[in-house]
């Protein structure tokens, strides 16, 4: 199978960063979103089909918060997300798509991933943790697999939350000097940081081939949250409604 291409190429450097919201705005705008998108989870029971967003970005773009907001109004029980961490001994041990084949959801649920499979052409690819052999060979396992779960009826929505690189400077240096958010902040994060142009690299190459029609890259601008929090929940409604109702 070819890999998909993204019908135009997403160069990072050319997204509006200036788009923002105001305060009252944001509320209403949340409020409106959360309403449509209870109401979307309950028709997705309805049709027994099932979702998966993928999160993905540079550090302390705002993913967990962008998650945390999509998420706060909806029944709970019918929703997971999950973080990914390094891979533990057990799933080291097996193909790398494993851990997150055993995470899908069932039919009429929605699982969340903060990072996922994409890993395998990003960070990997990077540090070297897989061959050029193998991060290569990804772009067709991942568009096999996101085609396999298509066709069985999944719907799935990426995202790409992108900072400059000037913001993300600015985002590290407030965790640090804020005692609830330190925690945040590991030795990791200065060593991607270090690597920043080749990441953007990765990211551009990841669009290009794994773009198919049903399940394409939505790159938001993520310098102000505001925004990018009410277009994630407004991008999410729109796929959702699209393919429902």
């Amino acid at each position: 199978m070819p890999v998909a291409s993204a019908e135009k190429p997403i160069r990072l450097a050319d997204l509006d960063q200036t788009k923002s919201q105001t305060p009252e705005r944001y509320r209403d705008k949340m409020r409106e979103g959360h309403l449509r998108l209870l109401q979307l989870q309950h028709a997705l029971k309805d049709a027994k089909r099932s979702v998966v967003v993928v999160v993905e970005g540079p550090d302390a773009a705002g993913k967990g918060g962008a998650i945390k907001r999509l998420v706060e109004r909806l029944d709970p029980r019918h929703l997971r997300v999950y973080s990914t961490i390094k891979p533990t001994a057990e799933q080291y041990a097996r193909h790398y798509l494993w851990r997150f084949w055993t995470k899908l959801p069932p039919r009429s649920e929605i699982a969340i991933f903060d990072r996922s499979w994409y890993g395998r052409v990003l960070v990997e690819r990077i540090e070297g943790f897989a061959t050029e052999d193998e991060w290569k060979r990804g772009y067709r396992e991942i568009n096999e697999f996101e085609r396999t779960l298509h066709e069985d009826g999944m719907i799935i929505i990426k995202f790409w939350l992108h900072i400059t690189k000037q913001e993300q400077m600015k985002r590290f240096k407030k965790r640090q000097e804020d005692p609830m958010k330190r925690w945040k902040m590991n030795d990791e994060d200065w060593r991607n940081r270090r690597k920043w142009n080749s990441y953007i690299q990765a990211a551009e190459d990841m669009f290009d081939k794994t773009s198919p029609k049903f399940a394409p890259w939505h790159v938001i601008p993520a310098n102000f949250k505001w925004y990018t929090r009410v277009k994630v929940l407004q991008t999410v409604c729109d796929r959702l409604s699209a393919e429902l109702e």
